[in-house]
């Protein structure tokens, strides 16, 4: 891809662009992806407030949209109060002058990325699609869509229910004789945990994208990722333990059966992939 990434046939009436007119598209697509992150994130510092009250420590909230929803299931099976989650009952500390404003930042920033991902990936997908053939181009139509699809589906299910599992077990298990002690952990403890849990889930949740294309050049067959499958359990299993920043098994099993599912939609997407290249492989020899 590199290679072909630096060879681009150009278009009528086009040159044939160097090195440094490859270098040159590529920083100004990756300067207006930064102003594009930029840009949301001055709206989300600007709402900074609202947005750490009810985003950022929603997962820290006892009335949080997925503590009330799993109660509320539990009652509707008629379980009782099985699926209800224990209250949280911590304060988060600072522990320097500059930290709630660089949080503040980082804050800013990382949700600017999150909000602005379908017009990142837009971006990189502009550079790279000169160097694709028509027919690759053509395979790839709804790409931005799947690839933005996936991210967010990831990301909701670190946010909404990877989150509140791993928090609530956090914040309410203790060790020895819990008078002695007192759990106060810091904002940015916190913030590290969240954005692993939401970005670690997002791009975990690429692999159908991932397997599709890799089908699409060559790299990888249904047959193949069948044959692996005992391998890739494990590899979900490592994964799964360290998206999760609690070591409790309830949290990561909930990373590990969708991303097991998600490995068997690959299979399925990665069949339909390996069929439209048997296609156009006997359309070329017909």
């Amino acid at each position: 891809m590199a290679i072909r990434l630096l060879n681009r046939v150009p278009k009528e009436g086009q040159e044939e662009m160097t090195f440094v007119d490859h270098l040159e598209a590529l920083r100004w697509h990756i300067t207006r992806s930064l102003l594009a992150i930029i840009v949301v994130g001055i709206v989300i510092f600007l709402n900074i407030d609202w947005i750490f009250d009810y985003v950022i420590a929603g997962p820290l909230q006892n009335d949080f949209v997925t503590y009330k929803g799993l109660c509320s299931l539990g009652n509707w099976l008629h379980l009782g109060n099985s699926f209800c989650m224990p209250p949280i009952t911590i304060k988060m500390q600072t522990t320097a002058f500059s930290s709630q404003f660089m949080s503040s930042i980082t804050i800013a920033f990382m949700g600017g990325f999150i909000a602005s991902f379908p017009y990142i990936f837009w971006e990189f997908w502009r550079f790279v699609k000169p160097a694709l053939k028509p027919t690759e181009v053509k395979h790839a139509q709804g790409i931005i869509f799947w690839v933005s699809f996936f991210f967010f589906l990831g990301a909701a299910f670190g946010y909404f229910l990877l989150g509140p599992f791993t928090f609530n077990f956090l914040s309410n298990y203790t060790i020895g004789n819990s008078h002695l002690l007192e759990a106060k952990p810091t904002l940015d403890d916190y913030l590290d945990n969240l954005l692993n849990l939401i970005l670690g889930c997002g791009i975990a949740f690429e692999l159908p994208v991932l397997s599709y294309a890799l089908t699409k050049i060559g790299l990888i067959t249904p047959a193949f990722l069948k044959s692996t499958r005992k391998y890739a359990i494990v590899v979900i299993l490592v994964v799964s333990a360290v998206i999760t920043p609690s070591p409790d098994w309830t949290s990561q099993l909930l990373v590990f059966v969708p991303l097991y599912l998600l490995y068997q939609l690959s299979i399925v997407v990665s069949k339909r992939a390996f069929k439209e290249n048997e296609a156009k492989e006997k359309e070329e020899w017909d």
